[in-house]
This record gives C-alpha cells, structure tokens and sequence, in this order.
C-alpha cells in the first residue's frame, strides 16, 4: 500500500516523463488516469482534481523539501501605498478607475507645487499601476477609515451630559419613583412624511401604565402629551427616564422637567434593558392592541386618543396582574427566576404605606364603578372604530390613485393605425390553403 508522498511522487513522475499530460489527447489523459489509479487505488475523481489544481505538486515540494515555490517581488512597496492613501485623499477618494487617471494627467502638477515630493522612479510607478491594484493597496485603509466612522463615540450637545446615564439596577423601584417613557412608531411599511406614535409611559414601581396619540415626534408633541398623561397619573412623579433619542433628549422635555421639579435620566446607547418596563408594555398594551398599521390621519388619532385615555387604560391598570421578578440565580448553564405574588397595579398602590389616603380613596372609588366585561367591549369597539377610519383612509388613498389612473389614460393619445396604399400595378390576391 503506497503512502501519500509516494503517491505524489508517482503521479508527478508518470506526468512529467511521458511527455505532457496536458498536452496529450483525451483518450492518452484517460488511459494515463486509469493505469494511476489502478497502482495507486485512489479514486477518478480525487486524481483529477489534483492534476487541475496542481495540489499534488505543492504537496511535493512540502514532504521532499526541493523545489521552493518562487515569489515575485512586487514594485508596490508600503511607500507606493503611502504615496497612494495621500493622492487618494487629495482627489477625494475616488475609486480605483477614477483615480489611475487623474494621478497620469495631474501627478506633474502636484510634483510642481510641492504637494507631493517623490523621485522620478516612484512616479513612473504611479503612472503606470493598474485600477485594481490601487483598489487592492487602499482596501485595508478604506476599512480602517470605516471602522473609525462606524465606532467614533458621537458628539453629543452639552445637554447629553446633563443628564445622567442610569442602569435598570440603578433606577428607583418604589410608586412613582421612575417613571420609563418611550415611543411607539405606528408608520407601517414605509416611514415617510408624517405619521403618529404612540407615547407610552409606565411607572416601574407599580407596573401603572398610560399611552397617548402624538402626530410626529417633535419637542412639542412629546411635551405636551407628557402634560396629559401626568395628569392623568394617580400619583405624583419623582424622575422620569427615557432613551437617548432627541425627541427625549432636547430643550423643551428638559425645561418640562424642571419646571415640574423632575429628575431626568437615560438609558445606555442601545441597551434597551435599562429601559425594559417600558419596553415590555410598548408590546402587550400597544402592539397587540393597535397592530402594525400606518396610521397619519386626524380621525386615527383621535380614534388612538379615546382608545388610550378610556377603557384601555382602566382595563389594564385594574384588572391585569402583573408577575413581578423577585430574582435571578445562574446555576450552571441554567437560570432560575422566582417570581412574586401576581397583583394588578391598582392592588400595588393600595399595598404601598407611601401614597396618601386622598389617592387610594379615589381609586377605590374609580374601581367599584368599572365593570372588565363592558370595558373590555369598550376596547373592542374602539379598535373597531380604528380599523374602521384605517379603511376609510385606505378607501379614499385608491380612490385617488384610480382618478390620477384614469385622468392620466384620458390625456393619453390613441393609438394610430396607418394605412399603407397599395402600389400601383400590384394586384391584392387571397392566399387559398
């Protein structure tokens, strides 16, 4: 049995002295093939890919130690690329087939003005290198460069470093200690002009939660729709935490923070854990409430206004529970979560010693009046309504698009027939099959 260098040995031997395999017919290239592997027992295929790929040769060289594999030396130096990176920046950064012919007609000018001091010899070699080889030396540059625009830490204003960055660890979990807001776009497939967002706001204490219908995501918007729903709030605010987008992180929602004697903190960039309670309702209270339709009309927002600050508001705060997480412990490759008492966010304020009897007093009172049963036909009514202004809108968008459809076919010319004259002397005749 031949052991692989033997093998490569005798195929390199047995193409090399019968005078060309390559060069051979296909009937001379088969039966050379089928005396190899019948010594040999390697299979057809295995062979014939060694030979097109030249492997068996490469593997020679490594067990026998002759025939070193020879390497050119490029002309393309490290002070080519150099020279390369500075015409590149002074062109503003071209391609490869824009940039070898600017550096032909204008290198000269540079050398004129001192721009570029380089010797006769170098400059040939810029002259005359290819596209591809100017693309090849700047592609590890051109990575480096995008790296450095992709991870540069962002210069923020002077008001991102006003207010402090806080974990979800480190917020306030009583009653209307921190309060998460956030924002729900409601732009469907395409995020064009302007459309409505849902402004959704939880207490983390308490699991309370209030949404209002915004047009747009402006300064002005999200402050006064923060002023309806703290209004709406049973119990005062102490601090309010929301992202790092600028329809939080701004002028206005920072003096409505003062103004109202508000704490202001944020999240990490992209860590949506230190914003997780909110986060958790944008899907069950909004989401699964409203789906995932475009909805950009007055008659919408109004329909998502009295959906939010009616019967889907009292449903959720009094008559869901919410499982609080006690704690995590990692055992292994595994976690194990224990879970507190399950309790609605009214039961929570009631239980808390710190909210004063004038609140709990009006609570009692707003629950006894509820009925779940009507107000869960309530929130069916109102998404009715929704869907129901969502098809007028669609109906009248295609309404339009078949009047444009069809003004654009009136003003369209008919086609013309031309009648061709039949020449003179030649007769019509019918072709009978």
């Amino acid at each position: 049995m031949m052991d692989m260098p033997a093998r490569n040995q005798y195929l390199h031997a047995l193409i090399t002295e019968r005078g060309g395999y390559h060069l051979k017919s296909k009937k001379e290239k088969s039966r050379l093939l089928d005396e190899y592997c019948r010594v040999t027992e390697q299979h057809r295929d295995a062979v014939s890919r060694k030979l097109r790929t030249g492997a068996y040769v490469h593997t020679l060289r490594q067990e026998t130690g002759r025939a070193p594999k020879r390497t050119r030396v490029s002309p393309y130096t490290k002070e080519v690329t150099a020279y390369l990176i500075r015409l590149w920046e002074i062109f503003d950064r071209p391609c490869g087939q824009r940039l070898a012919p600017i550096i032909r007609t204008e290198l000269d000018r540079l050398r004129r003005f001192d721009e570029i001091m380089i010797s006769d010899e170098m400059a040939v070699i810029l002259t005359t290198i290819a596209p591809r080889t100017i693309d090849t030396k700047l592609a590890v540059h051109k990575e480096k460069e995008r790296l450095h625009r992709t991870y540069v830490p962002k210069q923020h204003p002077i008001l991102y470093q006003k207010i402090p960055v806080k974990l979800a660890c480190d917020q306030g979990h009583g009653i209307g200690q921190t309060i998460q807001i956030d924002l729900v776009e409601h732009c469907g497939q395409s995020a064009d002009d302007a459309f409505l967002y849902t402004l959704s706001v939880t207490d983390t204490g308490s699991g309370w939660w209030e949404g209002e219908a915004v047009m747009g995501k402006s300064a002005w918007s999200i402050e006064k729709g923060m002023g309806r729903i703290q209004y709406r709030f049973p119990f005062p605010w102490t601090e309010i935490h929301s992202d790092n987008g600028s329809e939080f992180i701004n002028d206005l929602v920072w003096r409505y923070a003062q103004r109202n004697d508000l704490r202001f903190s944020r999240s990490r960039p992209y860590m949506k854990n230190d914003n997780c309670f909110v986060e958790q309702k944008n899907g069950t209270h909004v989401r699964k409430i409203v789906g995932y339709h475009r909805y950009d009309t007055r008659a919408e927002q109004e329909a998502l206004r009295a959906l939010y600050r009616n019967a889907l508001r009292q449903y959720k705060n009094f008559f869901q529970p919410i499982i609080p997480l006690v704690s995590k412990e990692r055992i292994g490759g595994h976690i194990r979560r224990k879970y507190g008492v399950p309790k609605t966010p009214y039961q929570r304020i009631l239980d808390d010693p710190m909210i004063s009897p004038e609140i709990t007093q009006r609570l009692r009172e707003e629950y006894q009046s509820l009925n779940p049963a009507k107000l869960k036909r309530e929130i069916e009514a109102q998404q009715d309504a929704l869907y129901q202004a969502y098809q007028k809108k669609q109906h009248r968008q295609q309404m339009e698009v078949d009047r444009k459809a069809a003004r654009l076919k009136k003003l369209t010319p008919r086609s013309t027939t031309f009648l061709f004259a039949e020449p003179i002397g030649i007769r019509r005749h019918s072709l009978i099959a």
